[in-house]
């Protein structure tokens, strides 16, 4: 009768704790992510072009979901849709925007204060999804991808919302081209600034 009563001690600890486990593993691991959603304005430009250019005012919206390694260090992921590119002022493309919209996923280190206040840096990927050259759509004089170093400063209250700015560094040339003259080697670059809400 003893070992009836031990084996079902054993039985009845074993399935408590395959129950119980995996729950308390889930909600510790949920503990330790954040998601978000952020909207801004983008300023963009292309660097090393040798045609004139200026400016170009754009946007960008998305989700976020970072990893709390620690309570100040985070690691960070945006799924965002951004517009970049600029406004041709003559020259290879004539005088007009260029329109460049991405999918961007940066990845990103973040240490952030105990007040709310942090520092980001990390790299980028982007998946153009279409291009805009002064009212032509149907052509493809830009790459598909772009990867870029991403650094940016900002603060996130304790409720959760949250202002930031970003600069994002283009390292990989984005000309898809050939053109006498033209060099299709130029990057993009784009300082953003967002306003975020932390769940």
């Amino acid at each position: 009768m003893k070992k009836v009563i031990l084996v079902c001690l054993v039985f009845f600890s074993v399935k408590g704790f395959s129950q119980t486990a995996p729950k308390s593993f889930t909600q510790g691991l949920l503990q330790r992510l954040e998601f978000g959603l952020k909207a801004g304005a983008s300023y963009s430009n292309f660097t090393d072009a040798n045609f004139p250019t200026d400016p170009l005012v754009g946007f960008h919206a998305g989700g976020t979901v970072a990893f709390k390694i620690t309570k100040n260090f985070l690691v960070q992921e945006d799924f965002l849709f951004s517009s970049q590119g600029a406004k041709s002022m003559g020259d290879a493309f004539g005088k007009g925007d260029i329109k460049l919209y991405y999918i961007s996923v940066p990845l990103l280190l973040k240490y952030r204060t105990n007040m709310g206040f942090y520092v980001e840096a990390g790299a980028q990927a982007g998946f153009k999804v279409r291009e805009d050259i002064g009212g032509v759509t149907d052509r493809e004089f830009f790459k598909k991808t772009d990867i870029a170093a991403v650094g940016g400063i900002g603060y996130q209250s304790k409720m959760g919302l949250g202002i930031g700015a970003r600069y994002i560094y283009g390292l990989s040339s984005v000309g898809n081209f050939e053109a006498s003259g033209i060099k299709n080697d130029f990057k993009n670059n784009n300082a953003q600034v967002s306003v975020f809400y932390v769940f």
